[in-house]
């Protein structure tokens, strides 16, 4: 069993790295985009057992920064 968890910065919280896409994106000539976010997809391969529960401990604990990102969890 997999887990993917999604994890972005939330809304209000800057985020350069989007910004440096979005100036990126409209130097080279695409000026439809108004703004890019930023975040990680992380894929965990699972031992049997392991629950949702546990990924979002897991979530907690290490995989993002609760107090500036967001995440989610998507068992597949």
């Amino acid at each position: 069993m997999k887990a993917r968890v999604h994890v972005m910065l939330k809304n209000g919280v800057l985020d350069p790295q989007g910004e440096a896409v979005r100036h990126a994106l409209g130097a080279m000539g695409f000026d439809g985009v108004k703004g890019v976010r930023q975040g990680k997809v992380i894929e965990l391969d699972l031992a049997e057992g392991t629950s949702e529960a546990d990924v979002e401990a897991m979530c907690e604990k290490l995989l993002a920064n609760t107090v500036i990102e967001s995440y989610s969890v998507e068992m597949v």
